[in-house]
């Protein structure tokens, strides 16, 4: 029986990868990444900083494992672990199963008594709430707010109503492209808050900054910026 390993990668600075990490991916044979062109930018780097000789070096096989093709991949991946293949899943950055593939194989490997071992690192939302300066003792993370709009106002709501129960720092993902109209939804049911942006978390032009939400709101209203977003409140 093999293992599956789930391995952590950098969100930005490929110097944030772990030794462990490194190791592995130097090592193992099969990774199961979402996008295969960015893992192999990411192993080319590994082998050309971690290892003495990288041009005899061992190429793993690169299986496709996004989204769209997750359900469809797991049965064959766990083929290969039932073989006694190692294999390590990726995501394009940060830890498989945090708002990326994974969740899936994983379930299914606990439900064959299929070994799963991670490789901790890198998150942007655990990083984002360590320099937010919001409460770190309670906090939800809810990822991407549904794509309808309906559908995000709801969920919206009802997270507003769970915060009287028991008050904890709210963090959601968002893709640059859609920031202005998630801000803008969090406002028509927070109200004006405060809230903390962070952007290109660990890359060059890293930016957290802290205002009211309309400014924000205001200063995407035209544009769109570059990088993912992290974005965190407190009521």
């Amino acid at each position: 029986m093999g293992t599956l390993y789930i391995v952590a990668t950098p969100i930005g600075n490929l110097e944030d990868i772990t030794v462990r990490a490194a190791k592995l991916l130097t090592e193992v044979s099969i990774i199961a990444c979402e996008d295969t062109r960015h893992t192999g930018i990411l192993l080319e780097h590994l082998r050309n900083t971690y290892l003495q000789n990288p041009l005899i070096a061992k190429k793993p096989k690169l299986i496709s494992f996004y989204e769209d093709v997750e359900e469809q991949k797991v049965p064959y991946l766990i083929s290969l672990l039932k073989q006694g293949e190692d294999v390590a899943l990726v995501s394009d950055a940060g830890t498989p199963g945090i708002s990326d593939p994974g969740f899936t194989i994983v379930r299914q490997c606990r439900k064959q008594n299929i070994p799963v071992i991670g490789l901790p690192g890198a998150s942007a939302s655990i990083l984002a709430l360590s320099i937010s300066g919001l409460p770190t003792d309670k906090f939800t993370f809810f990822g991407y707010l549904p794509k309808k709009q309906s559908h995000a106002l709801d969920l919206l709501q009802k997270i507003k109503e769970s915060q009287k129960n028991v008050p904890s720092t709210l963090i959601f993902y968002e893709a640059p492209h859609k920031i202005y109209i998630t801000l803008s939804n969090i406002k028509e049911v927070f109200g004006d808050i405060d809230i903390v942006l962070c952007r290109e978390l660990t890359k060059l032009h890293e930016e957290v900054l802290q205002n009211k939400i309309s400014l924000f709101i205001e200063l995407y209203k035209s544009k769109d910026p570059r990088g993912e977003f992290v974005i965190l409140l407190h009521l």
